[in-house]
């Protein structure tokens, strides 16, 4: 028998702080008990206010969220909220678009946007639109560069031949010619000496075993104990020997 009771004891026990809790919840008007857990949401077309429910108001051109926080509506696709609790319709100048947020608009391709409008992308002659983010809107055809707001035609001396550089001249000389200011002047190969591609320089090099003297190629006099370097156009001494006025000595 006080096995019983003891066991009546302590279910109350354990029950009473449930049933406490239950007791000092207080569910305000327009709201409901939580599913799982402690508290109250408010019922559909209300939001929370503090500890009340106040009904949402939808504005014109509008929707509810039906979401228990925020404003509990949002305006429609198109339309963007105003200062002042309404929803104010995105004018979409001529030449634009309403971008996917449905809150903005952007101007189409051949369009550049200035303060509330789309302005028309004029075409300079010779010229195509360019999608690039930064500078003009348009690029220059191939053979013409941009001078102000026009295209004008690149002049190539003759023996070069247009690049595609955005740097530095756009014209390249052909194979066997260096660019001398703004012509292109055939390189003058000496006996005993080769062309160079390098845009720089003389245009052309010795051969193994000479070494540039002016305008012409020397072949090289090598002292007793040398070899040519790797360069192909200046000696070195063997091992164990340095150069000295032009020879090579034993290093003692």
């Amino acid at each position: 028998m006080m096995g019983f009771a003891f066991l009546i004891c302590a279910l109350f026990l354990f029950a009473a702080p449930a049933f406490a809790q239950s007791v000092a919840l207080t569910i305000p008007e327009n709201a409901r008990a939580k599913t799982y857990g402690d508290g109250w949401n408010c019922n559909r077309g209300y939001r929370r206010d503090g500890d009340v429910c106040v009904v949402v108001i939808v504005p014109e051109n509008a929707y509810q969220t039906n979401l228990t926080y925020g404003s509990g509506w949002e305006c429609l696709h198109g339309f963007r909220a105003g200062v002042d609790g309404d929803c104010i319709a995105v004018i979409v100048p001529d030449g634009g678009f309403l971008d996917p947020s449905g809150e903005q608009w952007n101007c189409l391709r051949g369009y550049l946007k200035v303060a509330d409008h789309c302005q028309e992308i004029v075409l300079p002659e010779n010229s195509y639109l360019s999608d690039e983010p930064y500078g003009p809107p348009w690029t220059c055809k191939r053979g013409f560069e941009a001078k102000e707001d026009v295209c004008s035609a690149i002049s190539v001396p003759v023996n070069a031949y247009l690049n595609s550089s955005e740097y530095g001249k756009p014209w390249t000389c052909e194979r066997g010619f260096l660019e001398q200011g703004d012509v292109c002047e055939e390189v003058v190969i000496p006996a005993h000496a080769y062309f160079d591609d390098a845009t720089y320089g003389t245009g052309w090099k010795c051969a193994r075993g000479y070494a540039v003297a002016g305008n012409s190629c020397e072949v090289i006099d090598m002292p007793a104990n040398a070899h040519l370097d790797r360069s192909g156009n200046r000696w070195a001494c063997d091992r164990s020997f340095q150069r000295s006025n032009g020879r090579c000595v034993l290093d003692n």
